[in-house]
């Protein structure tokens, strides 16, 4: 005989055979053993042979023990244990007639499946409910502000005790939330907003409120902590990763995984197909990232991706990178940087890097010895988007109906290829001071306080990491390749040939994509891009249109690295069945625009014991502009043909002087190394015009000099004033909001 015992949380449960005892008066659901032969119930002289359950133990609150469907009980009052539930009551009710034998068999039937389960089941197959779960009242989730949270239910009172919609909307947390993209220019966004969403608007499931990882909020705070103090803002003190947040094998969740939603699983081609196919087709962003995800996997002993930044919109900055070494710089290895998709609408620069992803990944594997040589002696960084809000934009409209101007710019409204410092006008005024450097000019403290992109900050920032030699700017709307300057000597001039001191390098660089460009090649004036024909079908960019606030210079006058930029066609936004046919025309340019990273010299800068010398400048004579060497001492002069005085020199340290001969037919870069000499004590520093004092910027990194330099700019914004004054933005939270957050201060 069995007998009737409690069960936490389910009520009484019968572990025996037959009915159980005054089991005639209400209804029961029994679920079988998993030995039972397929989950069927067997059913003998009205008594089931499996373990019965009280049906309120599956949720079927009104179908409880001794209670007609229309007898509930009113609703309970909202709190942490609403949704408990009760021990059956012993108060006697009137039988109800027995139920229908078919009704009985479809109650048996759903009863043999298990429950529904929020949660982990443990080993024993029971519903486990993580500890960083806490009991509540689920209703939908209505903040504006958390609309793209990766969940649909809430609870109150939240983690901050705030107990209504209305109380929460008029919170300074919540007014904080809503302007944080704006008030940080779109860094961390919407990383930290939905970070706030999970304290504010807690998840909730099933009845219970799971709490966020607490390595989330750490990971985001080391991130993001340098934004915050960049505009004289504490660390908000709700975004605790200590006190709102919990352990991993704690039962968390991760608050942005709806950021990262559709991006992890692979997309499978069709079947029959090769792993090498590539599909000549447009590619969403979740498309592009799947791709370029899938090739770093197909390839992982030469390849990974990883992000600079994220957009104004928060859509991430993937770059997928080729070398022998994935993440780590080699030395005397040329870094290589291709961008394409600067303004939105300008899409087959996104296509072709995307396809070459693709290809070098697959020809590398194929055992093509060009590729293979290239990546075993190159590492190359592909970014196909550098402006993915702009491009939904322009995909909302579709190829063939795309406005010249539709995506163009970013989600602020800004053109990414004007948005970058102007050190083109400083260059040309210290071009004119005699034994002043030209070169590495340090961002002006004025640019910091305009409106500066988070893409232009990522690629900035991108910049100062990673020493790059050669890069391309890939675009669109006509059939040209055009190098710096592109902002005229004479700002009043819209056109003038304005060379930088590397123009014969430059325009090697140029001829190296269009000479095997069959379309730039092609002789028809009436063509696209005709009329570049007579100039080889490139241009210096002051001499084609003027314009500031250019790429190109920026990545010339600050850095090492010499860009040029692609017009790629005359269309802009080309429909899917041209793509094969633009890839076909730009493959080969592609590579042998890279392989150019591999003219001139290279070499090691050393002192006498072999120590690298870092910063180190290297000249050439004749050519006003100097290359630094990388933190290893490594680095790389790209120069045409010719014979060549380099002089390499360090502060502390006498110079040293060689004379090299680059043969025409050279096409792999001539060692250089140089072993600098400690000047004796009391010699004359010689750099006249090295010394130069310049800001630090909010990039995160000393000045391109490397040198000692002035404060912070914008540490006299941090600073507390003498008469007590609040930050700039103070006035804007205690206009809005009757709660002064003093949380917010530093000071």
């Amino acid at each position: 005989m069995g007998k009737l015992r409690p069960k936490e949380g389910r009520g009484a449960l019968w572990t025996g055979r037959g009915t159980p005892p005054g089991a005639g008066r209400g209804l029961y659901l029994l679920s079988c053993p998993s030995s039972s032969p397929s989950g069927i119930l067997s059913l003998a002289s009205g008594a089931a042979h499996c373990n019965p359950t009280p049906a309120f133990a599956f949720g079927a609150p009104s179908l409880r023990r001794g209670r007609e469907p229309s007898e509930r009980r009113a609703p309970a009052p909202r709190g942490p244990s609403a949704t408990s539930l009760r021990r059956p009551s012993k108060v006697r009710r009137p039988t109800m007639p027995p139920p229908p034998p078919l009704l009985l068999l479809t109650v048996l039937v759903v009863a043999a499946a298990r429950p529904g389960c929020e949660f982990e089941r443990n080993p024993a197959g029971e519903c486990h409910r993580p500890p960083a779960a806490d009991s509540a009242t689920c209703m939908d989730l209505q903040l504006r502000t958390c609309s793209d949270a990766a969940y649909n239910h809430t609870t109150f009172p939240n983690l901050l005790q705030h107990r209504s919609w209305e109380v929460v909307e008029a919170s300074s947390e919540y007014i904080l939330l809503s302007v944080l993209h704006q008030l940080l220019e779109g860094q961390c966004n919407p990383d930290l907003r939905l970070l706030g969403c999970a304290v504010l608007a807690p998840r909730c499931e099933g009845g219970w409120v799971r709490r966020p990882c607490r390595h989330i909020c750490e990971g985001l705070r080391e991130v993001c902590q340098p934004a915050f103090d960049a505009i004289d803002m504490a660390w908000p003190y709700f975004l605790d990763c200590h006190r709102y947040f919990t352990r991993e094998d704690e039962g968390c969740y991760d608050p942005l995984e709806k950021l990262r939603g559709g991006l992890e699983a692979d997309e499978a081609l069709p079947s029959g197909l090769p792993p090498t196919f590539i599909r000549f087709s447009h590619h969403s962003y979740a498309q592009m990232v799947r791709v370029l995800r899938r090739t770093a996997s197909r390839c992982a002993h030469v390849a990974r991706t990883y992000s600079i930044g994220r957009s104004f919109d928060g859509r991430e900055l993937l770059v997928i990178e080729f070398s022998s070494r994935p993440g780590q710089h080699e030395l005397m290895e040329p870094e290589v940087k291709l961008i394409g998709n600067i303004h939105g609408n300008e899409v087959a620069g996104r296509e072709m890097l995307i396809y070459l992803a693709q290809y070098l990944c697959s020809e590398y594997l194929l055992g093509n010895p060009r590729i293979q040589r290239l990546l075993n002696t190159t590492r190359i960084h592909l970014l196909p988007s550098m402006n993915p809000d702009g491009y939904e934009v322009a995909a909302a409209e579709g190829a063939g109906y795309n406005g010249w101007t539709s995506g163009r710019q970013n989600a602020q409204n800004l053109d990414l290829n004007r948005n970058f410092p102007d050190l083109t006008s400083e260059y040309y005024r210290l071009a004119e001071t005699r034994g002043a450097r030209s070169d590495h000019i340090p961002i002006p403290q004025h640019y910091w306080w305009g409106k500066v992109a988070p893409e232009t900050k990522a690629i900035m920032k991108w910049m100062q990491t990673i020493p790059f030699v050669l890069s391309a700017s890939l675009h669109g709307g006509d059939l040209v390749v055009s190098y710096p300057f592109d902002f005229s000597q004479h700002p009043q001039e819209e056109k003038m040939f304005s060379p930088t001191p590397d123009e014969k390098m430059f325009k090697l660089l140029s001829r190296a994509y269009a000479d095997v460009h069959p379309m730039m090649m092609d002789r028809s004036e009436n063509r696209c891009g005709g009329n570049f024909l007579k100039r080889g079908s490139i241009i210096n960019g002051a001499d084609w249109y003027s314009f500031t606030g250019g790429m190109s210079d920026f990545n010339y006058l600050h850095t090492n690295c010499f860009e040029i930029t692609v017009e790629l066609g005359c269309v802009k936004f080309p429909p899917e069945e041209a793509l094969y046919t633009l890839w076909q025309h730009n493959k080969e340019s592609l590579l042998n625009f890279v392989e150019t990273v591999h003219r001139g010299i290279k070499g090691v800068v050393t002192d006498k014991f072999g120590k690298p010398v870092k910063n180190a400048r290297i000249s050439v004579k004749g050519i006003r502009h100097d290359i630094t060497t990388a933190p290893d001492g490594d680095y790389w002069r790209l120069l045409p043909p010719g014979i060549h005085i380099v002089i390499a020199q360090a502060p502390g340290y006498a110079k040293v002087i060689k004379k090299v001969i680059i043969p025409t037919r050279m096409k792999r870069a001539g060692r250089v190394d140089f072993i600098l000499q400690p000047l004796g004590l009391g010699s004359k520093n010689f750099f006249h015009g090295l010394r130069r004092t310049g800001p630090h910027d909010p990039l995160g990194g000393a000045s391109s000099l490397g040198e000692a330099t002035e404060p912070d700019p914008l540490r006299a914004r941090r600073q507390p004033s003498a008469d007590g004054s609040k930050p700039w933005w103070w006035s804007y939270f205690t206009s809005l909001s009757t709660h002064r957050p003093r949380w917010l201060l530093k000071y």
